[in-house]
């Protein structure tokens, strides 16, 4: 980090974390924020290549090429090419099309699928290495978990999707880190970004939820390019009266000091990430972990199941709003059917959400014995989950705090490589997934982005 940049004040927080971001280099870097990073280009990769073969990923693709023309950024499973403000939108909208990327609570969201998409686009733009794209990749993280911190989760309370909110000035930061801007250049990049915010959870379950990330990375991007060539922003347009956090941050007051501190402390490394073991909502992870132990222990057939009540958070209540799914989309925000799932099949994974399967008639005769239950003595944004499973023998029951994957317990290495090659290799062959798989895997050791993609 250069001499210019001091830490963090409370006094002028977007020209100081505007001075961060301008100033971070890869050698800056704790080496497990590098090592984690690259797990989440991995990972959010990994997702992108199938988000691509279906749902919003590939209705994007197919929509947009018209609008945005051929360009050097590359469409990660697609034919053909794009702008960097379309190919960041194609991209991104992929990566979050299968709700399969991962996500962290230190921004209330999904973190990963707002840098990858636009760190890749105007990497190969501009031809930039694996390690610049990791030192774009933390600024962004940073930046997003920075100004979520004050917020929530009173934000999400409120009805705004952290992943596009946050995301936007996440991607807006990790643009301005490869592009060089310096600070003031990325504190206009980022105030410029406070009006281009948005994203409402009221459409989880549709199309417009994957397409949120799309227009935050696109929007960071375009945030990020107009402030390289002069365009402003009100100096204060994040933090001022009715500024973003004033406006955004639901009705409690805001507490600037409630931020880490970017340099100091590294929120990649103190929140890090959860990644995804089911293409869902991660609200119904540690349920779906928990009815699928007492299946195998306890030997349970769907025909023999009674009743099924599951006790969660405000937060999982909030989110998963679909009891009786009608497309596989509804059917990742459901708690009744994703219970089902994993009582009736062997695994819940992709081929549960395609829509000809959510209406399988073994898995709703289980769906229609599901309750849910919201339990306001836990913590809002808390995965606590209570299954209760009853069967012609009894009644069994299991509670778990978190789900698999967590920062604490994330999955192995090999798990997902696994899960990465299941996922790429759906768009195209075994040997090309390898190959990508190892390139993401060593990002740091990439001379230049272009070359990959």
């Amino acid at each position: 980090m250069s001499s210019e940049t001091e830490r963090l004040t409370r006094e002028a927080p977007t020209d100081e974390l505007a001075a961060f971001v301008a100033a971070l280099e890869y050698d800056d870097l704790p080496e497990d924020a590098v090592r984690l990073a690259e797990r989440c280009f991995v990972d959010t990769a990994g997702v992108t290549y199938a988000g691509m073969v279906e749902g919003a990923g590939a209705t994007a693709a197919r929509a947009l090429p018209p609008l945005v023309g051929e360009g050097p950024v590359t469409l990660l499973g697609e034919e053909g090419s794009a702008s960097v403000a379309g190919g960041t939108f194609i991209n991104g909208t992929a990566g979050h099309g299968l709700d399969f990327d991962d996500v962290s609570d230190g921004m209330n969201g999904h973190p990963s699928v707002t840098l990858v998409a636009p760190t890749l686009a105007v990497g190969e733009a501009e031809g930039a290495s694996g390690e610049d794209l990791l030192a774009a990749f933390v600024a962004g993280f940073e930046v997003e978990c920075f100004l979520a911190q004050p917020i929530r989760p009173g934000h999400y309370e409120a009805g705004w999707h952290p992943t596009s909110t946050m995301g936007t000035f996440g991607s807006a930061a990790a643009a301005a880190n490869l592009l060089g801007l310096d600070a003031g250049q990325t504190a206009h990049a980022l105030n410029i970004a406070a009006s281009m915010a948005g994203g409402l959870k009221r459409n989880f379950g549709s199309m417009t939820k994957p397409m949120h990330v799309g227009h935050a990375t696109r929007a960071g991007v375009t945030a990020a390019t107009l402030a390289a060539e002069g365009f402003t922003a009100s100096h204060d347009a994040i933090t001022g009266d009715q500024g973003f956090l004033d406006l955004f941050g639901g009705p409690e007051p805001v507490h600037m000091e409630d931020a880490h501190t970017p340099g100091e402390s590294w929120a990649i490394t103190e929140y890090g990430v959860g990644v995804k073991k089911y293409p869902c909502c991660y609200f119904t992870h540690t349920g779906i972990t928990a009815a699928s132990r007492l299946v195998e222990a306890h030997g349970i057939e769907p025909a023999d199941v009674e009743s099924v009540h599951v006790v969660a958070s405000r937060g999982a209540g909030d989110a998963l709003k679909h009891a009786d799914p009608e497309t596989g989309l509804e059917g990742k925000f459901s708690m009744h059917y994703t219970i089902a799932s994993a009582i009736a099949r062997d695994r819940v994974g992709l081929s549960a959400f395609d829509d000809g399967n959510v209406d399988d008639p073994e898995v709703q005769a289980v769906r229609e014995k599901v309750s849910f239950e919201q339990d306001p003595d836990v913590a809002y944004g808390s995965y606590r989950t209570t299954v209760t499973i009853e069967t012609t023998d009894g009644e069994h029951s299991m509670t778990l705090d978190s789900p698999p994957g967590t920062h604490q317990d994330p999955l192995s290495d090999e798990e997902l490589r696994e899960k990465f090659l299941m996922c790429v290799t759906r768009a195209t062959s075994e040997e090309r997934a390898e190959e990508l798989y190892e390139a993401f895997d060593s990002l740091r050791d990439l001379e230049e982005v272009r070359g990959l993609l």
